[in-house]
């Protein structure tokens, strides 16, 4: 017998145990004693077998495949977030395809995902039309939005509260003081953007002040240097708030690189997200930090959920973030 030809079948009878108990044995999550593991991974080793995947899928008509569509990495909290989502995939028995787009082109994309017979789909920084929404829903497919939100779509979503996190913002700003700041925006129709400037807005409103100044950044490090020396070039404010750590670091750079000025003495920069280099002491940035872990177990939540029972219903998760105090404030010099 080759090894190629070694079925469950052969497992079972070798292990003693009937050929449920293999596949059990091959399926994460299932239920199967330790001993009857033992036994029929101890006969599996033996008789050199391996499940085939792609059969099994055939037979349940599940692949246990999530197509992930991102369309950037620059920014650092989407890696960490495809490593912390494909480990709680993976722990479930489900794995990651990934997916990268261009801005724009992701209906295609998810309409070649689709063809990989995945179970369900999810969009990190991209969102997807009604129309191709309509489509996954009519085929059991759920798709969740993973930091955005899209209304009136079959689409479920994950978010922080990205408006009380905008607000919290501009409530430290004047608490310290500040009555010259300015905004740098992300992508202007994300809802990240609109709901974190509206947020940072409204409590500026609630004080009698305004933004002074405005640049768009595009969610990008170059857009974000070109943005800064723009503000810059006008009138330096007294504080800046960027729609993202990613572009908050750009503003820093040429901050103290370009116009030689000092962080917080001269201009507090706070930004959002907290990814890791924002604790780095070359930034110390104070920022909102989006609760990941939290989002994670929200996404993979109703993925589960909807393929379980094989029903697509939309399903917005806001979760709550918090404050991030750190060096680039001028609380920090008290």
């Amino acid at each position: 017998m080759t090894k190629s030809s070694v079925t469950s079948t052969d497992v079972a009878k070798l292990a003693n145990v009937s050929q449920s108990a293999v596949s059990r044995t091959f399926t994460p999550g299932a239920s199967v004693s330790g001993k009857t593991r033992e036994r029929v991974l101890a006969a599996a080793k033996e008789l050199g077998y391996r499940p085939n995947v792609l059969a099994r899928s055939l037979i349940s008509g599940r692949s246990r495949i999530i197509g992930l569509v991102i369309a950037y990495l620059e920014n650092h909290f989407y890696p960490i977030v495809i490593e912390k989502l494909s480990r709680s995939l993976q722990a479930r028995g489900y794995h990651v395809l990934l997916f990268m787009t261009e801005p724009g082109q992701q209906d295609e994309v998810i309409q070649e995902i689709l063809q990989y017979q995945v179970d369900g789909v999810v969009l990190a920084s991209v969102t997807l039309s009604s129309h191709i929404a309509q489509e996954c829903a009519g085929l059991g497919v759920p798709v969740v939005l993973f930091n955005r939100y899209v209304p009136d779509t079959q689409a479920s979503s994950v978010v922080s509260d990205n408006v009380s996190g905008g607000r919290m913002l501009a409530e430290l700003l004047i608490k310290e003081g500040h009555n010259n700041i300015a905004f740098i925006a992300g992508q202007e129709n994300s809802s990240t953007n609109v709901e974190r400037e509206q947020g940072f807005n409204e409590a500026l409103a609630a004080a009698g002040l305004q933004v002074s100044q405005r640049a768009v950044g595009y969610y990008t490090f170059e857009g974000a240097t070109i943005a800064a020396r723009e503000i810059l070039d006008q009138a330096v404010p007294d504080a800046i708030f960027v729609a993202n750590d990613h572009m908050a670091f750009a503003v820093m750079d040429v901050i103290r690189g370009e116009y030689g000025l000092r962080i917080p003495e001269d201009i507090s920069v706070v930004g959002y997200d907290d990814v890791p280099e924002a604790g780095w002491p070359s930034y110390n940035l104070t920022t909102v930090e989006q609760p990941v872990e939290k989002m994670i177990a929200d996404t993979v939540e109703i993925l589960l959920e909807q393929m379980e029972h094989k029903q697509v219903s939309p399903t917005r998760r806001v979760t709550e973030a918090g404050l991030m105090l750190r060096g680039s404030t001028k609380s920090s010099l008290a």
